[in-house]
């Protein structure tokens, strides 16, 4: 479920966890395209025949595909009316915890730790956890920053 403030309320959010996001398969094609898109066609992602005898038993997505998800679930779970702009500002302190087979699923937990006051706008620092379906421990965990301007 999306959470939709107006701008002008949306200083006071800190320490609001958002929720998670649906669960999203990572398919083949899905690793394949980012492969493609970023020219790392290491044989772990994209070569799902060598992949089985590799050091995790299956292709797994980039680590960086994984990250790039945040993108798609911040938005399922958030957005601020009445801004002119919205920027995905940058990442604090990612980490990618554990891989992610090709065919697992994942979604993303949000919690709002910081809102900022920034020229024109408000900076909010989100710690994101996406995790797998059935795993023990998350995919990536990262704070994420996002300004929207008025």
């Amino acid at each position: 479920m999306t959470t939709i403030v107006a701008y002008a309320d949306a200083a006071k959010l800190a320490g609001t966890d958002l929720g998670w996001t649906e669960w999203l398969e990572v398919t083949q094609d899905r690793v394949q395209l980012f492969a493609d898109a970023t020219d790392d066609q290491q044989w772990i992602h994209v070569d799902p025949a060598r992949a089985v005898e590799g050091p995790f038993g299956a292709p797994i997505a980039h680590g960086f595909l994984t990250l790039s998800l945040a993108v798609k679930f911040w938005s399922e779970l958030f957005d601020v009316t009445d801004v002119s702009t919205k920027v995905n500002y940058g990442l604090d302190k990612v980490r990618f915890v554990s891989p992610v087979k090709v065919g697992a699923k994942v979604r993303m937990n949000a919690v709002i730790a910081e809102v900022t006051e920034v020229a024109g706008g408000l900076q909010f620092a989100v710690d994101q956890t996406i995790e797998i379906e059935g795993g023990t421990k998350p995919a990536v965990v990262a704070r994420g920053l996002y300004r929207f301007y008025a």
